[in-house]
């Protein structure tokens, strides 16, 4: 690994293939390039794998083709964002920073955008479970995988009624989805109370049950592969006539192509190379339980209370909500507080949380991810902007990196996320 100095003498590095960001996507891409031959350097200024793949929800949600933004959310928008207990909401002092965003989001809300970011999202999807039993093989993790199926819990007959439209979208794309009754749902997941109304299972989906451990074993399959690491924040990003040249906190670093996969870091460095994409943050957060055993057999979502309750070794995961308020702000004890009490409602029992958590989702107003080559040079790519998905899509984001590194790229198949989209 090549350490960030602390003298003023940079670190000059030349590689065929530069990749900036170190989390889900930049460790699976690293991986599929080393697999074909490719000499890869990997730059993160953190752990490998630290951030947001770090933290989420631990699920592979190869049905999660509704968008964030739909006319369901948009007609409850205004009650969300200004209740401060909602699982959707803005902290006031960033709104003057988020209003484009946001303009661009209810835009994006709408039947007609909602159905068309659904079934570019819908496509993705569908290659995600066989990209990633690819790069289970790859990166020797099969053990960290359970397919054991995602739970929806409607406690209300009224949100699921609300959600109709979304069973329907995704029954239109082939997602295998079951509707439980309360019974049902009961045999499925015996140490839930009793709920109100119905559940939603999507049997298909797969969970991972230590995603720490998970991001050392893709970073130790990548290294072994040959793939170098350096620890550096990269700031600066320029193309030249041979290659791009990166630098930025002692490195130096020239190369042939470059993979900006930086996650929620992205939208800077994109900009650099011409490319204007209206990236912003959704704020996540967790907690975790110790356990001696599972409560749940698989990741359990109350669609009310907008989080998931992951069953992982050892522990149990209370991840979710969304909060908008940028990069900078510390971490929201109201937020921690709000996860602490949804999760009371079904095990009122768990003691003091072992640990807490706030990562930063890089969110697009379409819930489409940026992936493919800059307007400003075909030498970068983006990989970035995932949203919930990162987990889910990272090898077959990889897999697209490198068709266009090999000159496999599919126009057709990459306009729904180029970066030109936006037409800024």
């Amino acid at each position: 690994m090549v350490k960030q100095e602390d003298t003023a003498v940079a670190i000059s590095e030349t590689t065929e293939v530069a990749i900036v960001g170190a989390g889900i996507v930049g460790l699976a891409t690293a991986l599929r390039l080393a697999a074909e031959g490719r000499e890869v350097l990997l730059i993160d200024p953190n752990e490998p794998g630290s951030g947001a793949s770090f933290g989420n929800a631990g699920t592979l949600a190869e049905y999660a083709c509704m968008p964030v933004g739909n006319p369901a959310l948009l007609r409850q928008l205004p009650k969300l964002l200004f209740d401060p207990a909602s699982p959707f909401a803005l902290r006031w002092t960033a709104f003057f920073q988020l209003a484009p965003w946001l303009v661009r989001f209810v835009r994006q809300s709408l039947p007609a955008a909602t159905r068309a970011n659904a079934l570019a999202l819908a496509g993705l999807l569908a290659e995600a479970l066989p990209a990633w039993e690819e790069m289970v093989k790859e990166g020797d993790v099969a053990d960290l995988l359970r397919r054991n199926g995602c739970l929806y819990l409607y406690r209300r007959e009224s949100d699921f009624a609300k959600a109709a439209g979304g069973r329907a979208l995704r029954a239109g794309f082939g997602v295998h989805q079951d509707v439980l009754t309360p019974e049902e749902v009961s045999a499925l997941e015996t140490a839930l109370p009793p709920i109100g109304a119905s559940g939603l299972y999507f049997p298909d989906s797969m969970n991972v049950t230590d995603p720490k451990t998970l991001m050392r074993r893709l970073l130790d399959a990548a290294t072994a592969r040959g793939v170098s690491v350096a620890q550096a924040a990269i700031t600066g990003l320029r193309v030249e006539a041979d290659g791009v040249r990166l630098s930025g906190s002692g490195l130096r670093v020239k190369a042939n192509t470059v993979v900006i996969a930086a996650g929620a870091q992205s939208r800077v460095l994109a900009m650099q190379v011409g490319d204007r994409i209206p990236l912003e943050t959704e704020r996540g957060y967790h907690l975790e339980f110790p356990t001696e055993t599972p409560l749940l057999g698989r990741p359990v979502c109350p669609v009310d209370l907008g989080f998931y309750m992951t069953p992982m070794t050892g522990r149990l995961r209370v991840a979710g909500t969304v909060e908008l308020d940028g990069l900078a702000a510390p971490a929201n004890p109201r937020r921690l507080a709000l996860l602490d009490r949804g999760v009371r409602q079904f095990f009122p029992q768990l003691g003091r949380p072992s640990s807490e958590w706030l990562g930063f989702r890089p969110s697009l107003p379409d819930s489409r991810p940026v992936i493919g080559p800059s307007r400003g040079s075909p030498r970068v790519i983006h990989a970035f902007g995932h949203g919930h998905l990162g987990l889910t899509l990272a090898p077959i984001t990889a897999r697209m990196v490198a068709d266009l590194i090999a000159g496999r790229g599919d126009p057709d198949r990459l306009a729904s996320f180029a970066a030109d989209r936006f037409g800024v």
